[in-house]
């Protein structure tokens, strides 16, 4: 004699669940649930922009200031990206753990030196403009409005090519971050003759 086990009753509001719990899941693995356009990087920057600017108004010391930046950059810059084409070809041939070091390092260079930038703003701010749509990336236009100074522009130039919405890119005054930190870290790099590791460490003490 077979004795059958009776199939658990999954109601139509247990299957429900199940399904929308599935679909939050699928979301987080995903990615972004806002894809990029130019409302979204058009937002980002205003977040952005409101931090610096709350930065730049708190009075805080340039150390402190500085510290703030780091995780400015961390939330909003794809430093990864930037840190990577900053090291150019030598990115490709790095051991992953040599370059995660190396993005590590980057990311505490690269905001000691935007930071000690943006500290020259104090007593001014950033004001969002507008944003155009450059085909491959968003970027989005601000004007710094400095005491005693005649404004000038700023650009922040926003992608999801890292499969979330960041900026990869800073232009004041028409020179880019990005084109800047290319030259500055081939250069570094070339003094220690290829050395990753060598200019990992040295950049613990630079920016």
């Amino acid at each position: 004699m077979t004795i059958s086990t009776p199939m658990p009753n999954l109601n139509k509001t247990n299957l429900a669940r199940r399904t929308i719990l599935t679909g939050l899941v699928s979301c987080a693995v995903a990615g972004p649930v806002f894809a990029l356009d130019k409302r979204v990087a058009t937002q980002l920057v205003d977040r952005l922009v409101g931090e610096i600017n709350a930065a730049i108004d708190s009075g805080m010391s340039e150390t402190k200031l500085i510290g703030r930046f780091e995780r400015i950059f961390a939330d909003y810059a794809d430093v990864n990206i930037i840190a990577r084409a900053a090291l150019g070809p030598a990115a490709r041939s790095a051991e992953p753990a040599e370059l995660e070091a190396y993005v590590a390092a980057f990311r505490g260079y690269i905001a000691r030196k935007y930071g000690k930038r943006f500290h020259e703003f104090v007593g001014g701010k950033i004001i969002v403009t507008g944003t155009n749509d450059r085909g491959k990336f968003f970027e989005v236009m601000a004007v710094t409005e400095l005491r005693g100074s005649a404004p000038f522009d700023v650009s922040f130039r926003v992608s999801d090519r890292s499969g979330q919405n960041l900026f990869f890119d800073i232009i004041i005054e028409g020179i880019s971050l990005l084109s800047s930190e290319r030259v500055e870290i081939g250069a570094l790099l070339d003094a220690r003759k290829g050395n990753i590791a060598t200019l990992t460490r040295d950049l613990a003490d630079l920016g």
